[in-house]
């Protein structure tokens, strides 16, 4: 059974577990899925179609290999009666039906457009799941800890890459808005920084450019104790150097 278009169901994991149900749904509300069954379906989400010995092993580390497979047949049967079709099984392997929809995936997706410079301007701009959203806060499973911050490091790049892209397209006012938007997603994160001011150095702007980096020196000695790398203070060497002989004039 493949669902497909409008009417496929999608699964949230980015703030929060959910799922939009598609109109073949039996009606109940997906907030009554068990957390055993929430992560049944998380673990499809982000790991594709996987055999149920290795799914059981998987989703019940600790349990024996019978309790394991068990486990997993009830989750299975929940689900099925609460969103039949959501999970289809082929053969010995277990997976997502068709058409179903999921966040990290679109999160995914936009992140490649913006790596690949092949990508026009208006085929990465930012979704709203670049700009906000931890995966599933609140889980503690080594496989979430792992894909959590993950999907960190691909959001920041995206959001970094796509900055850039917008300043050199001339468009510094929305490159802002993305850098400024890396920038709150990891204060300390040097590269965000860095893409800030170079989008303030290629508008003209020298002083918001040495502002912004001094405010980052700042934050950084009191947080961390360090100073910036030369990648940073390179951007603004020859700015500072003027400075310093315009003070000393």
């Amino acid at each position: 059974m493949a669902v497909m278009g409008i009417d496929a169901p999608r699964v949230m994991l980015l703030d929060g577990f959910g799922i939009r149900p598609a109109s073949y749904a039996s009606g109940a509300a997906p907030a009554d899925l068990p957390h055993v069954v929430q992560r049944l379906v998380a673990y499809l989400c982000l790991s594709g179609r996987l055999p149920r010995p290795a799914l059981a092993g998987h989703l019940w580390p600790d349990a024996s290999e019978g309790h394991a497979h068990g486990s997993l047949r009830s989750a299975l049967w929940r689900l099925q009666k609460t969103l039949p079709g959501l999970v289809l099984a082929c053969g010995d392997h277990l997976g997502l039906a068709d058409g179903v929809r999921v966040d990290v995936h679109e999160l995914g997706h936009w992140a490649e457009r913006a790596r690949d410079p092949r990508s026009r301007l208006e085929d990465v701009e930012v979704p709203p799941a670049g700009l906000r959203g931890e995966l599933l806060p609140g889980w503690y499973d080594d496989w979430v800890l792992l894909e959590r911050e993950r999907l960190r490091q691909v959001r920041l790049h995206a959001l970094e890459q796509v900055a850039a892209r917008l300043a050199a397209a001339g468009r510094y006012g929305d490159a802002l808005e993305v850098a400024y938007a890396a920038v709150r997603a990891e204060p300390l994160r040097e590269s965000a920084h860095r893409t800030v001011v170079r989008v303030h150095l290629a508008e003209g702007n020298v002083a918001e450019a040495l502002r912004f980096y001094d405010r980052f020196c700042a934050v950084l000695a009191e947080k961390l104790g360090v100073w910036p790398t030369d990648l940073m203070t390179q951007l603004v060497a020859p700015l500072r150097a003027r400075r310093r002989t315009r003070t000393a004039r």
